[in-house]
């Protein structure tokens, strides 16, 4: 999502002042949830005053962590006689490098004088050689001059940043200044990072695995199993579970993982995902049935031709249950709200029935190592689906896809079953105190 951040003016001093950035975002408006309890109203009010403390403390390190310090709009001149790069220069923490595409383009002077200025950093021009003027070699604030426009650019050509501060991943910004012209532009600090790649193998079974979290239903689970082994008799699978009183689940590769008794939904689908050593994982509930028109090459094809895409999910029976969150940030005393609305975003270009969606069916492929970035919060033990797409939001590109059907086995819930299904009322207004602090909502709407 792009942002416009307007607002006030970051004071350079010795620079002249065209309006034309950094604007930052002060704050923005209070944001509404349409008949909805406020998700304030489900924390004690015994608990609110430190609670909202610590929440600010925890959102205003939030906002560091995520570089939003650095969210700002700068506006490019109508006309400057300055070239500079706009976006992509990058560079790694504490190392030097040449600022690339500067230039000054203007009509003959006597003298060509240009500044620059920067705040997390020091610059430098390489190979000064006599009579070459340049004052501020290693500062952050340097000038450069010449009575020759072609030895002068020789001298941007080779004028270079170094950062002074260690961080893996923010942000300096550049003031470049000629006569009453100023420009900024933005400079990335980065620390590189390792590519981690999974090898896809020759086949299905080396780039899926299918995961399941179980509790209780093992005539399900056991039938489950039996269909997936029919059309895939060598795939792994991992099993979950936090049954009770855990029977066995054996087979030839089936991981089977004990938990303790009740940890709940999310606990289950992290410990299966943890294990995963596949590219994809399918994910599957204990009551779920493959069919004849079940195909898992289906979905991975689909991965394997959009490599943006993290999640695909497919149609449990006739059900395509798909979803948009539309969120608001909201103001940082209040929080977001998030309303979640039963559509999709815009058609998936090459795939007919795919589209873009914020959550799907708890029948999807997921990417593996994008999953495991966002997680499943073990907090919510019952009733919680959503609430992975919701903390994923931004951050997993989705799509839902007509045709990628599995089937739903009839069954008569046990009452023990039954009774962890549908949790108390006090489970579901725990729920909402948590994202009033974990996700900083004011509100959300389902």
């Amino acid at each position: 999502m792009q942002r416009l951040l307007l607002l006030t003016l970051v004071e350079i001093p010795d620079f002249p002042k065209p309006n034309i950035g950094p604007f930052r975002n002060g704050n923005p408006t209070p944001c509404t949830c349409q008949n909805t309890k406020p998700a304030d109203q489900y924390v004690s009010k015994n608990e609110m005053d430190d609670l909202q403390k610590r929440r600010a403390e925890e959102f205003r390190q939030h906002q560091i962590r995520t570089g939003k310090e650095n969210d700002v709009l700068i506006l490019v001149p109508a006309n400057t006689p300055l070239q500079y790069p706009m976006r992509g220069f990058r560079v790694t923490p504490m190392n030097k490098t040449l600022i690339p595409g500067l230039a000054l383009q203007t009509q003959k002077r006597a003298v060509y004088q240009v500044s620059l200025r920067v705040q997390k950093g020091v610059l430098s021009v390489l190979d000064v050689q006599e009579g070459e003027q340049v004052d501020g070699q290693n500062e952050k604030h340097l000038s450069i001059s010449s009575s020759s426009l072609q030895q002068f650019n020789d001298l941007l050509s080779r004028l270079t940043y170094t950062s002074t501060i260690y961080h893996i991943k923010t942000e300096d910004l550049a003031y470049f200044s000629f006569e009453n012209h100023q420009v900024i532009f933005p400079i990335e600090i980065r620390r590189l990072s390792v590519p981690v790649l999974f090898d896809p193998g020759k086949d299905v079974n080396s780039q899926v695995t299918v995961l399941i979290k179980a509790f209780l239903r093992y005539k399900e689970l056991r039938v489950l199993i039996n269909s997936i082994r029919w059309g895939y008799p060598k795939i792994k699978i991992i099993v979950a579970d936090d049954s009770l009183n855990p029977e066995k689940v054996v087979g030839d590769n089936i991981e089977h993982y004990i938990m303790p008794p009740a940890q709940g939904w999310f606990a289950g689908r992290n410990l299966a995902v943890s294990q995963v050593t596949t590219k994809y994982f399918l994910w599957v509930d204990d009551d779920f049935v493959f069919l004849n028109e079940t195909r898992i090459e289906s979905i991975v094809n689909i991965m394997e031709a959009v490599p943006e895409l993290d999640v695909v999910g497919g149609q449990v029976g006739e059900n395509q249950f798909s979803f948009q969150l539309q969120y608001e940030e909201g103001n940082s005393e209040e929080g977001g709200c998030i309303t979640r609305v039963h559509r999709t975003h815009a058609p998936l270009p090459g795939f007919n029935g795919c589209f873009f969606a914020d959550g799907v069916v708890n029948y999807f492929l997921g990417r593996t190592d994008a999953v495991r970035r966002v997680g499943f919060d073990p907090f919510l033990k019952r009733v919680a689906h959503t609430e992975f797409f919701v903390d994923g939001l931004g951050d997993l590109l989705v799509v839902t896809c007509k045709g990628l059907r599995i089937g739903h086995q009839k069954h008569s819930s046990t009452n023990k079953y039954s009774s962890y299904r549908h949790p108390p009322k006090s489970d579901s207004e725990a729920k909402m105190a948590h994202h009033f602090f974990k996700n900083h909502l004011k509100c959300i709407k389902y």
